[in-house]
C-alpha cells in the first residue's frame, strides 16, 4: 500500500504579514492587528512583536506594556479572505484534495498530484516559492505520511520552515518532542499529563491504551495512536460544520442583572440570525463568559432537540448564566454557541459508508 504524501501549509503571522506587505512603513516593526483602546484585544501579531511576548488573544493594554513601540492596525477580514483565496489558487495547481483549516492554513494530499512530482517536499518547496514570488508572503510547510505529523513538521522550523518527517524517522521524532507539540494537547491536558509523568512522546508511548482511555476518555485512543505515528484521517475537501456562535466584548464590565439580561438577549438574537442564515441545527448550547481579570468559564447544556428558535435559546441561556457570580466578578465578554449537530453520544471519529470523517474533538481548544 502506497504511503500518502500529506503537506500542511501554515502562513507565517498571516494577518500581520499582509498588513506589513501592504504598508511598507510597517515592515520590520512590531505590529499587532486589533484595537489599541482599553478594551481591545490582539487578534494577531508580527514576529517582531512576538519577540516581546505579544500574542493573539492578549489584551491590548498588556501588549503595549510588553512592547511600547507596538503599532496597532485595524483588521481587514475581507481582504485576508481574498489573499487566502489567492493562496488556494496556488494549491490547486498541484492538487484539488485540499482541506482548509482556517484562512492561513490547510492540508493538501499530493499522493497523486497534477504535475506528477514524486517527492512531497519538492511540491512544498514550489508552493512556498510561488507564495513568496506572487504574493510576497512567507509560508511554512510540513510534509509527512499523515496529517498529525505534517502539522507538527510545519511548526517545527517556523518561520519560513520546510520540514519532512519520513516514515523511517517518525517514531524517533515523536519520541523526542514535548507533549505540548501533540495535536489536541492544550494547556489543561498538558498540565494533567505532566502530573502523570508524561512529558514527551516517548513517555506517552509507554502508557497502555486502557490507562490512557481511563485518564482522558475516548481521546486517549487518539493519543495512543499519535504516539505511534498512526493517523488515518483523510484530507477532506468538504468539512462538516460543527458549530455556530457569536460573542461580544463590552465597552465596560457588566455586573448587574439588567446588563446581563440585555446582553444575553442581544447575543441570542444574533445567534438565531446566524443559525437561520446557515440553516444549522445543533443540540448543545454553550455560554462563554470572560471576566474582568481575563479568567474564563464555559457552561453547556445538551438536549434531545435542536436549539433552532429564540424561544428555546433564550431561556436556556438564562439557565447557563445562573450561578455565575458576575456581581463579584464583572463580565468583560460573553458568547453563545450552538453545536453538536449529531447525537451527543457520537464518538469522536465515526465510520460512515466506508469513509472516515471527523466529527467532534474533545481537545482543549483543538484547532481542527
Amino acid at each position: 500500500m502506497e504511503l500518502r504524501k500529506i503537506i500542511h501549509i501554515d502562513m507565517d503571522a498571516f494577518y500581520a504579514s499582509v498588513e506589513q506587505r501592504d504598508n511598507p512603513e510597517l515592515r520590520g516593526k512590531p505590529v499587532a492587528v486589533g484595537h489599541a483602546d482599553a478594551r481591545g484585544v490582539v487578534a494577531a501579531s508580527s514576529y517582531e512583536a512576538r519577540r516581546f511576548g505579544v500574542k493573539s488573544a492578549m489584551s491590548s493594554q498588556k501588549a503595549k506594556r510588553l512592547c511600547p513601540e507596538l503599532i496597532f492596525v485595524n483588521g481587514r477580514m475581507n481582504h485576508y479572505k481574498e489573499v487566502s483565496a489567492q493562496i488556494h489558487e496556488i494549491f490547486h495547481e498541484y492538487t484539488d484534495i485540499i482541506e482548509p483549516i482556517s484562512l492561513d492554513e490547510a492540508f493538501l494530499d499530493v499522493t497523486v498530484n497534477k504535475p506528477g512530482i514524486e517527492l512531497g517536499v519538492d511540491i512544498a518547496r514550489e508552493i512556498k516559492a510561488k507564495i513568496k514570488e506572487r504574493l510576497n508572503l512567507i509560508a511554512s510547510a510540513g510534509i509527512s505520511y499523515n496529517k498529525f505529523l505534517a502539522k507538527i513538521a510545519s511548526d517545527y522550523r517556523k518561520p519560513d520552515g520546510l520540514c519532512t518527517i519520513h516514515p523511517s524517522q517518525a517514531l524517533d521524532f515523536i519520541a523526542r518532542i514535548p507533549i505540548e507539540y501533540f495535536w489536541g494537547v492544550g494547556p489543561k491536558t498538558a498540565q494533567k499529563m505532566h502530573s502523570l509523568g508524561i512529558h514527551t512522546g516517548a513517555d506517552l508511548r509507554n502508557w497502555p491504551i486502557d490507562l490512557l482511555i481511563r485518564e482522558f476518555g475516548k481521546v486517549g485512543k487518539i493519543y495512543y495512536d499519535f504516539s505511534r505515528g498512526i493517523d488515518d484521517r483523510p484530507v477532506e475537501t468538504q468539512r462538516i460544520r460543527k458549530s455556530i456562535g457569536c460573542e461580544c466584548t463590552y465597552d465596560h464590565d457588566l455586573s448587574s442583572p439588567e446588563e446581563i439580561d440585555e446582553a444575553l438577549t442581544d447575543l441570542a438574537n444574533e445567534l438565531m440570525g446566524r443559525l437561520s442564515r446557515k440553516q444549522f441545527l445543533g443540540t448543545t448550547l454553550t455560554l462563554k463568559v470572560k471576566f474582568h481579570d481575563f479568567s474564563q468559564i464555559t457552561r453547556s447544556i445538551t438536549k434531545d432537540f435542536n436549539f433552532n428558535t429564540l424561544e428555546l435559546i433564550r431561556p436556556f441561556a438564562d439557565t447557563l448564566i445562573a450561578g455565575v457570580d458576575y456581581a463579584a466578578h464583572p463580565v468583560r465578554l460573553m458568547g453563545l454557541t450552538v453545536s453538536n449537530p449529531h447525537s451527543p453520544h457520537e464518538t469522536t471519529i465515526k465510520r460512515d459508508s466506508g469513509n472516515w470523517r471527523q466529527l467532534l474533538l474533545d481537545f482543549d481548544n483543538a484547532p481542527y
